[in-house]
């Protein structure tokens, strides 16, 4: 079995960064919504791109190409439209003009609400929810998939389609507005495997061979039930006469019981993350008795991180797995989709470093040296794995990666450095004393529009087209602006506007000793929404203040109180590329640290609300419930530890967002922060609920205004949502606020937005006083 098995490996990829080498879909795309690109020229592009991703891949020495993968703003929308469920408040505008009803299910529109966008699994990468209910009927759509596939196999490639799975699909989805919140989209799949059916039917007519059909839903905690679905399904489409061969994949984690039903199941394949968690599915396969006669896509090179792989324990791996299946195949552990595309376009990292650095393309070569030396054997690759030795020991010696007095203030935290002086309660009532603010105070959460001046700001200083007068010149006119906009609409408690920052996490990443910032290291958030996910490759420090100057310019123009504002540890680590030689648990002490140090220079300085989002505190959670209270204990202690250095009156908020909170109600308790923010606007109050049903004592902002559409919301619209809201939470600790940020949004939807916002607390507010005193 071992030599068939090795005889002739083929490397592969599960998916590839979708934006081109500058980002040139976003533009396109945003063009498109600006009318400034037409709908011809945004296909071209995309085509394009298409093509690029295949022919580099087949360059580097892939031999079976993804197709489908390749999205105009996101994989499962684009698989709520192959399987026709498209929510009926869109389907006339898909029907009428499929991009634009494509794009109305993702943006929404001034009239339509989009769907609910959350984020995949534990990634940084955002999906838009599908709506389904029991009148739900689905309809074979496989243009876009059949396409695709079509166009690779006239360039010559050999392809692959790749499409989400029917029981993930089914496991993501969530009861459309109006089901009753107890319906289980499950109960759909007897109804949905009939579309899948007709879609392989249609793709191997269109000459598929093989087709991935990922279902990373089950390396989750999943019931009897679900795992009978399982079984059900791929028995049901393995059982097809008109069909290619199929893959089934699984990631981000093991498989667990899952694993012994998908290896029993009448498919030709599974392919299995071996990474980080997924490790422990070799012991688990080989425990199942392995895949006798079947095909095992092994993905041994970690496709959500940075760091060059460690190929010589990878081939030890691959050796292992070849008495496990009847042939083994070499890939990345999931779709390359979560790194950005190539490392040699950072042309200001250290040369040393960027020696241990592997981007998508570099990720793709160390699969096509894995399977060439699963191949031919080790000699073949031998030069790879000496000089991929000598990269491992340079970044582990690294004076980077060690600073010992990090390590020693680290070593020396002690329990009462992660509680605050006196419990909520009393904190409460000192910081209502010196705050002063009216029922349903408002507020946002931080950042206001990113204009295009502030941008060509940022450009020019680096480019030295101006100086760094300049350019603190242009930062204090945008606060400025920021400040009075703020108080004209009456505002309650205000921020500075972030003018000066990037992105939440790379602006501090760029002042913090340990971590890298890169130029080019793009990567797809949600849509059109791109971030550069700093690196952190060493022992953390802050050499110096790092937002005390803005938040303090800011504060003396106005009387009121304006708030500090900082990324939390775990965020920190969650939006960067985080070492992977230590425990994380370290990794966000060190952060801890250095972001308490800001916290009280802050206060020091004069702000007497200091906000330290932790959007990431969710999306972090191990998928295993087993894993999870280790992750809680040292995430919840990292955030206290930055924040808890404070005095009794100054208060503390955190901000989440985009996230499904009910599994972590307890932890957001154990953060203590004094007020949390939180989104909720797309999930119709949902989160407020939630809070109330846990008992949670702290005040509360769930979002009433959805940012991540161009949508503005009328006055009375935010007021319905804010009395749904006081349903769950009483007044006097309920606050107003949009649901994230305002950067990615334009300054008119903004004002008109923040106008309503407003108008909507003070009607509210006003019922409230009436109520009390009648």
């Amino acid at each position: 079995m071992s030599t068939s098995a090795a005889a002739g490996a083929r490397a592969t990829v599960y998916g590839y960064p979708r934006q081109g080498p500058n980002r040139e879909l976003k533009k396109a795309i945003e063009g498109y919504w600006k009318g400034r690109v037409g709908a011809d020229a945004l296909r071209e592009t995309a085509t394009q791109l298409r093509r690029a991703n295949w022919q580099q891949l087949a360059d580097a020495g892939i031999h079976e190409v993804p197709t489908g993968d390749f999205s105009y703003y996101d994989h499962v929308l684009d698989t709520s439209v192959m399987v026709g469920a498209v929510p009926d408040r869109h389907r006339a505008a898909f029907e009428a003009d499929t991009l634009d009803g494509y794009f109305a299910m993702a943006r929404g529109t001034q009239d339509v609400a989009p769907l609910e966008m959350t984020k995949w699994f534990n990634t940084n990468y955002h999906y838009l929810v599908p709506e389904l209910g029991p009148d739900t009927v689905f309809t074979a759509n496989p243009a876009k998939q059949v396409d695709a596939l079509k166009e690779a196999l006239a360039l010559g490639h050999t392809a692959r389609p790749v499409l989400v799975g029917p029981i993930t699909y089914l496991l993501l989805a969530k009861p459309a507005p109006g089901v009753p919140a107890d319906f289980e989209p499950l109960t759909l799949l007897d109804r949905l495997l009939p579309v899948y059916a007709e879609v392989l039917s249609d793709l191997r007519t269109a000459g598929a061979r093989w087709v991935q059909l990922d279902e990373p839903a089950l390396v989750q905690d999943r019931l009897p039930a679900v795992l009978n679905a399982a079984a059900r399904a791929y028995r049901d489409l393995g059982a097809l006469t008109d069909r290619p061969k199929l893959l089934v994949a699984s990631y981000f984690d093991r498989l667990g019981e899952a694993l012994p039903v998908l290896a029993k199941a009448p498919v030709e394949g599974l392919a299995l993350d071996f990474t980080g968690a997924g490790a422990a599915n070799l012991d688990d396969l080989a425990a199942a008795g392995g895949l006798p006669g079947k095909r095992l896509i092994a993905g041994v090179v970690d496709g959500r991180n940075v760091w060059i792989n460690d190929l010589g324990r990878s081939m030890a791996t691959l050796a292992t797995l070849l008495g496990l299946a009847g042939r083994v195949d070499v890939a990345p552990s999931c779709s390359l989709l979560h790194v950005p595309l190539d490392a040699t376009a950072e042309r200001d990292v250290d040369t040393q470093v960027a020696r241990w650095l592997a981007f998508a393309r570099q990720k793709t070569h160390e699969v096509v040296t894995l399977a060439r030396g699963l191949t031919e054997g080790s000699h073949s690759i031998a030069a790879q794995l000496a000089a991929n030795r000598a990269d491992l020991l340079s970044r582990s010696t690294s004076a980077l990666t060690h600073d010992p007095a990090v390590r020693a203030r680290s070593a020396a935290v002690t329990r009462a450095d992660t509680r605050r002086s006196l419990p909520y309660t009393e904190r409460a009532t000192a910081q209502r004393a010196r705050l002063g603010l009216p029922p349903l105070p408002t507020t946002t959460i931080g950042s206001f529009p990113q204009t295009t001046e502030l941008r060509t700001a940022r450009a020019d200083l680096r480019a030295g087209r101006i100086g760094t007068d300049g350019y603190n010149e242009r930062i204090e006119a945008e606060i400025r602006e920021v400040i009075s906009f703020q108080e004209k609409t009456g505002i309650d408690v205000l921020v500075h506007g972030e003018p000066e920052r990037n992105d939440m996490v790379q602006y501090f990443a760029e002042q913090l000793s340990g971590y890298l910032a890169t130029q080019q290291g793009w990567v797809q958030s949600y849509g059109t929404r791109y971030v550069r996910p700093p690196i952190l490759a060493g022992d953390i420090s802050r050499p110096e203040p790092m937002t005390v100057r803005w938040t303090s310019y800011a504060q003396s123009l106005t009387d009121r109180p304006v708030k500090g504002m900082l990324t939390g540890p775990v965020t920190m680590l969650a939006w960067s590329f985080v070492r992977d030689d230590q425990p994380l648990a370290e990794t966000a002490r060190q952060v801890a640290l250095a972001l308490r140090e800001e916290v009280n220079d802050l206060e020091a300085a004069g702000s007497s609300v200091i906000q330290v989002d932790e959007p990431a505190l969710r999306e972090t959670l191990p998928l295993r419930s087993a894993d999870h209270e280790a992750y809680l204990c040292w995430a919840t202690e990292s955030f206290r530890l930055t924040t808890s250095g404070v005095r009794p009156d100054t208060q503390i908020h955190t901000h989440m967002c985009y996230a499904e909170f009910g599994d972590i109600l307890q932890a957001i308790d154990d953060l203590d922060a004094d007020v949390i923010s939180l989104e909720a606007a797309r999930s119709h109050m949902q989160v407020a609920d939630e809070l109330s049903t846990a008992g949670y004592p702290r005040e509360v902002g769930p979002g009433v205004y959805d940012i991540h559409s161009p949508r503005v919301p009328s006055a009375d619209e935010a007021a319905t949502l804010l009395r749904k809201g006081l349903e769950a939470i009483p007044a006097e600790r309920l606050w107003v606020n949009p649901d994230c940020g305002l950067k990615t949004r334009g300054w008119p939807e903004v004002r008109t937005s923040l106008e309503n916002l407003v108008a909507a607390a003070r009607a509210v507010r006003s019922g409230i006083r009436g109520a009390t005193a009648s």
